[in-house]
């Protein structure tokens, strides 16, 4: 049951950050080249620790902890 809500907090964050990111992504220019190949790099990188820490035993709960630190994170910076 805390894998389900944990997953459904992280779904509800991520929704914002894709909207904040659209907005960034809409404003066009050298922001936006910046933001786009950010996402990009960071999907990667979320992608390799996630496989990692499944590999080495890691438990679904950890993986999903894993994203929503990033997503926070990302959350924080595009909100200002």
């Amino acid at each position: 049951m805390r894998l389900a809500l944990t997953s459904a907090q992280a779904w509800q964050e991520a929704q914002v950050v894709m909207a904040l990111r659209m907005m960034r992504l809409a404003g066009g220019g050298a922001i936006a080249q910046t933001e786009a190949t950010r996402m990009v790099t960071e999907k990667g990188a979320a992608l390799m620790e996630a496989a990692s820490t499944l590999a080495m035993g890691g438990s679904a709960q950890k993986v999903v902890r894993g994203y929503r630190t990033r997503v926070r994170a990302n959350k924080r910076r595009l909100s200002r």
